[in-house]
Protein backbone atom coordinates (compact mmCIF):
# COMPACT_ATOMS: atom_id res chain seq x y z
CA UNK A 1 0.00 0.00 0.00
CA UNK A 2 2.66 2.44 -1.05
CA UNK A 3 0.07 4.75 -2.58
CA UNK A 4 -1.04 5.75 0.97
CA UNK A 5 2.45 6.84 2.07
CA UNK A 6 3.70 10.32 1.14
CA UNK A 7 6.24 10.27 -1.61
CA UNK A 8 9.89 11.19 -1.13
CA UNK A 9 9.32 14.31 -3.26
CA UNK A 10 6.54 15.42 -0.86
CA UNK A 11 8.83 14.87 2.13
CA UNK A 12 11.61 16.88 0.50
CA UNK A 13 9.56 19.85 -0.79
CA UNK A 14 6.83 20.30 1.80
CA UNK A 15 7.47 18.68 5.17
CA UNK A 16 11.20 19.07 5.78
CA UNK A 17 11.71 22.78 4.98
CA UNK A 18 8.60 23.75 6.92
CA UNK A 19 9.83 21.98 10.03
CA UNK A 20 13.11 23.85 9.89
CA UNK A 21 11.75 27.42 9.74
CA UNK A 22 8.46 27.19 11.66
CA UNK A 23 9.07 27.89 15.35
CA UNK A 24 5.77 26.37 16.42
CA UNK A 25 6.91 22.95 15.22
CA UNK A 26 9.49 22.76 17.98
CA UNK A 27 7.45 23.72 21.09
CA UNK A 28 10.62 25.33 22.47
CA UNK A 29 8.99 28.75 22.31
CA UNK A 30 6.64 27.72 25.15
CA UNK A 31 9.44 27.28 27.68
CA UNK A 32 9.71 29.58 30.72
CA UNK A 33 11.84 32.58 29.68
CA UNK A 34 14.48 32.00 32.34
CA UNK A 35 16.41 34.54 34.37
CA UNK A 36 17.08 36.98 31.51
CA UNK A 37 13.38 37.11 30.59
CA UNK A 38 12.44 37.65 34.21
CA UNK A 39 14.95 40.51 34.53
CA UNK A 40 13.59 42.15 31.38
CA UNK A 41 10.07 41.93 32.77
CA UNK A 42 11.25 43.39 36.08
CA UNK A 43 12.90 46.36 34.29
CA UNK A 44 9.71 47.04 32.29
CA UNK A 45 7.57 46.95 35.45
CA UNK A 46 9.96 49.29 37.31
CA UNK A 47 10.05 51.77 34.42
CA UNK A 48 6.27 51.63 34.09
CA UNK A 49 5.73 52.31 37.78
CA UNK A 50 8.33 55.10 37.82
CA UNK A 51 7.15 57.04 34.77
CA UNK A 52 3.41 56.37 34.65
CA UNK A 53 0.41 55.69 36.80
CA UNK A 54 -3.26 54.88 36.50
CA UNK A 55 -5.69 57.38 38.01
CA UNK A 56 -9.44 57.39 38.68
CA UNK A 57 -11.69 60.33 37.67
CA UNK A 58 -13.89 61.19 40.70
CA UNK A 59 -15.78 64.25 39.36
CA UNK A 60 -17.36 65.67 36.22
CA UNK A 61 -15.07 68.73 35.98
CA UNK A 62 -13.45 67.40 32.76
CA UNK A 63 -16.71 66.25 31.13
CA UNK A 64 -17.14 65.49 28.17
CA UNK A 65 -13.46 64.60 27.63
CA UNK A 66 -13.31 62.47 30.79
CA UNK A 67 -16.27 61.04 32.66
CA UNK A 68 -16.83 60.07 36.29
CA UNK A 69 -15.35 56.61 36.87
CA UNK A 70 -12.91 56.67 33.95
CA UNK A 71 -9.48 55.17 34.54
CA UNK A 72 -6.71 57.10 32.81
CA UNK A 73 -3.01 56.61 32.18
CA UNK A 74 -0.81 59.52 33.25
CA UNK A 75 2.86 59.68 32.23
CA UNK A 76 5.29 61.58 34.41
CA UNK A 77 8.43 61.92 32.27
CA UNK A 78 7.49 64.43 29.54
CA UNK A 79 7.85 67.59 31.61
CA UNK A 80 11.44 66.73 32.52
CA UNK A 81 12.20 67.11 28.78
CA UNK A 82 9.83 69.91 27.68
CA UNK A 83 7.53 72.55 29.12
CA UNK A 84 3.77 72.03 29.33
CA UNK A 85 1.96 73.03 26.14
CA UNK A 86 -1.40 74.65 25.52
CA UNK A 87 -4.29 72.16 25.68
CA UNK A 88 -2.25 69.51 27.55
CA UNK A 89 -4.38 67.76 30.14
CA UNK A 90 -2.36 67.55 33.35
CA UNK A 91 -2.66 66.10 36.83
CA UNK A 92 -1.41 68.25 39.68
CA UNK A 93 -1.38 68.68 43.45
CA UNK A 94 -4.02 70.99 44.86
CA UNK A 95 -2.37 74.45 45.03
CA UNK A 96 -4.61 75.59 47.90
CA UNK A 97 -3.43 72.80 50.25
CA UNK A 98 -0.55 73.43 52.63
CA UNK A 99 2.45 71.08 52.59
CA UNK A 100 1.57 69.43 55.94
CA UNK A 101 -1.92 68.36 54.80
CA UNK A 102 -2.82 65.41 52.61
CA UNK A 103 -2.68 66.62 49.02
CA UNK A 104 -5.60 66.15 46.65
CA UNK A 105 -4.83 65.50 42.97
CA UNK A 106 -6.75 67.32 40.23
CA UNK A 107 -6.87 66.96 36.46
CA UNK A 108 -7.45 69.99 34.21
CA UNK A 109 -6.53 71.39 30.77
CA UNK A 110 -3.81 74.03 30.32
CA UNK A 111 -5.33 77.06 28.58
CA UNK A 112 -2.53 79.62 29.05
CA UNK A 113 1.19 79.68 29.80
CA UNK A 114 3.55 82.14 31.49
CA UNK A 115 3.24 85.67 30.12
CA UNK A 116 -0.29 85.20 28.73
CA UNK A 117 -3.23 87.43 29.67
CA UNK A 118 -6.33 85.35 30.48
CA UNK A 119 -9.95 86.36 30.99
CA UNK A 120 -13.35 84.66 30.85
CA UNK A 121 -16.06 87.07 29.70
CA UNK A 122 -19.44 86.76 27.92
CA UNK A 123 -19.12 82.96 27.70
CA UNK A 124 -15.72 83.00 26.00
CA UNK A 125 -12.16 82.36 27.11
CA UNK A 126 -9.82 85.14 25.98
CA UNK A 127 -6.07 84.53 25.86
CA UNK A 128 -4.04 87.63 24.97
CA UNK A 129 -7.27 89.32 23.87
CA UNK A 130 -8.18 86.57 21.37
CA UNK A 131 -11.33 84.49 21.89
CA UNK A 132 -10.40 80.81 21.92
CA UNK A 133 -12.31 78.27 19.83
CA UNK A 134 -12.85 75.39 22.24
CA UNK A 135 -14.86 72.51 20.80
CA UNK A 136 -13.97 70.23 23.73
CA UNK A 137 -15.91 72.06 26.49
CA UNK A 138 -19.35 70.97 27.72
CA UNK A 139 -20.84 74.46 27.57
CA UNK A 140 -19.96 78.13 27.56
CA UNK A 141 -18.89 79.47 30.94
CA UNK A 142 -21.58 81.46 32.74
CA UNK A 143 -19.12 83.18 35.07
CA UNK A 144 -16.87 86.17 34.48
CA UNK A 145 -13.22 86.36 35.62
CA UNK A 146 -10.84 89.26 35.95
CA UNK A 147 -8.00 89.79 33.50
CA UNK A 148 -5.06 87.75 34.87
CA UNK A 149 -1.43 87.78 33.78
CA UNK A 150 0.09 84.30 34.18
CA UNK A 151 3.44 84.73 36.02
CA UNK A 152 6.67 82.92 35.17
CA UNK A 153 6.73 79.33 36.39
CA UNK A 154 2.92 79.07 36.29
CA UNK A 155 0.17 77.89 33.93
CA UNK A 156 -3.55 78.63 33.84
CA UNK A 157 -5.75 75.52 33.99
CA UNK A 158 -9.50 75.11 33.48
CA UNK A 159 -11.78 72.07 33.47
CA UNK A 160 -13.65 71.21 30.27
CA UNK A 161 -16.91 71.42 32.25
CA UNK A 162 -16.26 75.12 32.89
CA UNK A 163 -19.33 75.75 35.05
CA UNK A 164 -18.64 72.80 37.35
CA UNK A 165 -14.87 72.96 37.89
CA UNK A 166 -12.66 74.07 40.77
CA UNK A 167 -9.75 75.50 38.79
CA UNK A 168 -7.63 78.58 38.05
CA UNK A 169 -10.65 80.88 37.72
CA UNK A 170 -11.16 80.28 41.48
CA UNK A 171 -7.62 80.08 42.90
CA UNK A 172 -5.47 81.67 40.17
CA UNK A 173 -2.52 80.40 38.11
CA UNK A 174 -1.08 76.98 38.95
CA UNK A 175 2.64 76.72 39.88
CA UNK A 176 4.36 74.33 37.47
CA UNK A 177 6.08 72.61 40.40
CA UNK A 178 2.64 71.20 41.36
CA UNK A 179 2.24 69.36 38.04
CA UNK A 180 2.56 65.59 38.48
CA UNK A 181 2.04 64.30 34.94
CA UNK A 182 0.34 64.48 31.56
CA UNK A 183 -2.83 62.62 30.56
CA UNK A 184 -2.09 60.02 27.87
CA UNK A 185 -5.27 58.04 27.36
CA UNK A 186 -8.39 56.63 28.94
CA UNK A 187 -7.80 52.93 29.58
CA UNK A 188 -11.21 52.05 31.08
CA UNK A 189 -14.63 53.65 30.82
CA UNK A 190 -17.56 52.19 32.81
CA UNK A 191 -20.33 50.99 30.52
CA UNK A 192 -23.11 52.87 32.35
CA UNK A 193 -21.69 56.32 31.37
Amino acid sequence: MSFLRPSALYQFLIASPSLRWMPCQSWGFLRWPGLDGFLRLLVVVLLWSTFSEIRHIPSSSMYPTLRVGDRIIVEKATYYIRSPAMHDIVTFKDPTQHSGEEQGVFIKRIVAKAGDLVQVNHGWLYVNGIAQKEDFISGCPTYKSNLTCVPQGHVYVLGDNRNNSYDSHVWGPLPMKNILGRYVMCCYRPSNN
